[in-house]
């Protein structure tokens, strides 16, 4: 078998593959001995009738197509790792020549990665992002937690004020109609919570119980609903009750009761802690997508499309996961939003082209730094499974496909990449 590069235009190669008449003979044998059950012929019993009496009655190039497929792979998987190519999809393939006791002549045209032109990636400068806790940030948290533990009591003797929680019936109006979904009984509302459509809640401040409301709206421009996007509405309000919540005192008592700490002092040291370290990660984060942005910026890269498809492919399907946590699948979330798939991933194409040049940008400044993962760092990978999902960590290990430990490798890599570059950035 022996191969040559005919035309390489962008990122699309054209391949000529020679396969010998001596190996697609193999693959004809193969292909015999795989199929010969198949064939049924007078006077020899099911699989044994020998090759040449099946050929005769079949004709003779009954198992070629069936040889082409065994014996295309390996030849092209051997042009692939001569000529150092990096395929991104499946090739289109021709057969050019074909005869009997003579070579077969392929083409095949292939996607390749795109060559990637790396511009400054060392001392870079980009703003550094700073998160500093506050005690009003403590205060915050606190009040939080305060308020998450109230006890919820009916009020009476008042109306109502900011913070209140409602039940109420309300009935929607656009003109003289009833739209649909504007309707509720009994329906939760707090008001200050901002769930309601801008101007919703304020109107019912000073309010009693037992009042009939109208409420004047006007729904925002941009509202998921284009039927009612913009329209004045109005509401029909009828308030069957008013709940206050009673915050406990924060003090020792209250501590013990919310947390494993025994003074308020305690506890908020815990948070501050917290705190700091989520503001620390969230620094770091952005700090380290800041410096990346900029050096993918100042890349040249010429992305094929069949890379970005796959991307969207992916990103389709982790939308469909999510949505499934919310009791949602994607032709029902299509279907409600009135968006078709090809609106959606359309929506999602900007994004997936940005991940697929972040990928392959880290992956080329990873080679020419010749930076690797070792044998210790996949081992603590490993070891840190192991320890999430409560097993031992051989049997992990051993549960891991190479594909699997690849995925692996490459994920550290990508991590030592990016912190390379944070290192080697100058924050400003």
């Amino acid at each position: 078998m022996k191969s040559t590069i005919l035309n390489k235009e962008g990122n699309k190669v054209s391949l000529k593959i020679e396969v010998d008449a001596a190996k697609f003979e193999e693959g004809i044998q193969k292909s015999y001995l795989k199929n010969r059950k198949r064939f049924n012929v007078p006077g020899f019993r099911k699989g044994k009738v020998p090759r040449k009496i099946i050929e005769h009655n079949y004709g003779e190039g009954v198992f070629y197509e069936d040889a082409i497929n065994i014996v295309f792979p390996e030849a092209y998987d051997n042009a692939i790792e001569e000529h150092n190519l990096d395929p991104v999809d499946r090739p289109e393939v021709d057969i050019e020549e074909f005869e009997k006791g003579k070579p077969v002549i392929f083409t095949a045209d292939v996607i390749v990665k795109p060559e990637v032109k790396l511009g400054e990636y060392k001392g870079i400068e980009v703003e550094k992002v700073e998160y500093n806790v506050t005690e009003e940030d403590i205060e915050a948290e606190i009040k939080n937690i305060q308020d998450r533990n109230a006890r919820i009591i009916e009020v009476e003797d008042r109306p109502v004020k900011e913070g209140d929680i409602l039940t109420i019936d309300y009935e929607g109006y656009v003109g003289e109609e009833q739209f649909e979904g504007g309707t509720a009984q009994n329906q939760s509302l707090e008001i200050g919570s901002g769930r309601f459509i801008p101007g919703f809640e304020e109107q019912l401040i000073e309010k009693n119980r037992e009042d009939d409301v109208e409420v004047k709206v006007t729904f925002p421009e941009e509202y998921h609903a284009e039927n009612l996007a913009g329209k004045d509405a109005i509401f029909k309000v009828k308030i069957h009750e008013i709940k206050e919540k009673e915050l406990p005192e924060i003090d020792d008592e209250f501590v013990k009761d919310v947390s494993e700490f025994d003074t308020v002092d305690e506890f908020k040291n815990d948070i501050k802690n917290k705190q700091e370290k989520q503001a620390e990660d969230r620094q770091n984060a952005e700090n380290e997508n800041n410096v990346i942005e900029k050096v993918v910026g100042d890349c040249e890269i010429d992305v094929p499309e069949v890379m970005i498809e796959r991307q969207i492919d992916n990103e389709v399907n982790q939308f469909g996961y999510r949505l499934q946590y919310q009791g949602l699948n994607i032709d029902k979330y299509l279907e409600l939003t009135g968006t078709s798939m090809e609106d959606l991933r359309e929506q999602l194409k900007g994004n997936a082209e940005k991940i697929v040049k972040t990928e392959l940008v880290l992956e080329a400044i990873s080679e020419k730094e010749e930076i690797d993962a070792t044998e210790e760092e996949i081992d603590a990978e490993f070891e840190k499974m192991a320890k999430q999902y409560n097993q031992e960590l051989e049997k992990i290990k051993k549960s891991f496909r190479d594909e699997d430990l690849n995925y692996i490798k490459q994920g550290i890599i990508k991590r030592k990449t990016a912190e390379f570059l944070v290192e080697n950035a100058n924050l400003k």
